[in-house]
């Protein structure tokens, strides 16, 4: 499973992990009921802590992506699509709130935003 790690980004090295994971579960890549490397291969395909991949998977079972089996491993969970793309809609909601009163504060028209937005979401990442 191939995941990049940026020690440079600001973000964990966890919350990284989880995030790539999260996406590639979401889009079909990692289907429900697929194992997952264990904590110890992950981290060490990544060349980080165990604690760290630890706490990646626990913090993907929290939020219902993966479950883990005793003595089996961690299993990519059957999720709900719908619930999946409404989590994500709510968090494109926080942060486009934020930029709007931002841009609102500092008197940058919506013109510009949306000239902005249109921009960043054709470039290629």
């Amino acid at each position: 499973m191939e995941i990049i790690i940026s020690n440079s980004s600001g973000v964990p090295i966890y919350e990284q992990i989880k995030e790539q994971i999260k996406v590639k579960i979401v889009s079909n890549e990692l289907k429900a009921g697929e194992l997952l490397p264990s904590i110890r291969s992950l981290a060490k395909d990544l060349r980080c802590s165990v604690i760290t991949t630890k706490n990646a998977y626990e913090e993907l079972v929290k939020d219902g992506y993966v479950i883990n089996v005793p003595q089996k491993g961690f299993y990519v969970a059957e999720i709900n699509k719908d619930v999946v793309r409404e989590e994500l809609l709510n968090k494109i909601e926080t942060l486009l709130d934020e930029a709007v009163n931002i841009a609102k504060l500092n008197n940058i028209d919506k013109k510009t935003i949306l000239e902005m937005m249109e921009i960043l979401y054709e470039e290629e990442k």
